[in-house]
């Protein structure tokens, strides 16, 4: 997830490497300080803070002032996720994120990060925000 975001701006992370009792280092990491890496990845690519927040607010389920509450205070990744609802349709999230594969991620916190990682990835290459959305196309009426 980490290395992603991080790597387009220049800062080395291992996401991978754990703390004792082999928790990955990204649950502990204060979402706070991943999310302007976030910003200025998209930014970077054309994209908006708010096409970004529309993301993060559509797989979490939270509203903007949610998501700025776990911003402003400090909220890890793992407290972060435990308090988001999740969209139903985040598991329709699928590709490669850092080399993995995140519909065969058995951890559901890290999943639920590399889902992060991949809308955001997605939203930094172009993909039109109902794409990115998982937005259904409506049938054609008959």
């Amino acid at each position: 997830m980490f290395s992603a975001a991080a790597s387009d701006v220049g800062i080395a992370a291992d996401p991978t490497r754990a703390y004792a009792g082999g928790v990955p280092r990204i649950f502990g990491t204060a979402f706070a300080s991943v999310y302007p890496l976030y910003v200025t990845k998209v930014e970077r690519k054309g994209r908006t803070r708010a096409e970004l927040d529309q993301v993060i607010t559509w797989l979490t389920g939270f509203d903007d002032a949610t998501l700025r509450r776990h911003i402003d205070s400090g909220t890890t990744f793992e407290q972060f996720f435990a308090e988001a609802p999740m969209n139903p349709n985040a598991s329709f999230i699928t590709g490669v994120v850092c080399g993995v594969r995140v519909e065969n991620i058995e951890d559901p916190l890290m999943q639920q990060i590399r889902y992060l990682d991949k809308l955001v990835d997605e939203l930094a290459k172009g993909k039109a925000i109902e794409k990115v959305l998982r937005t259904p196309v409506d049938a054609p009426s008959a």
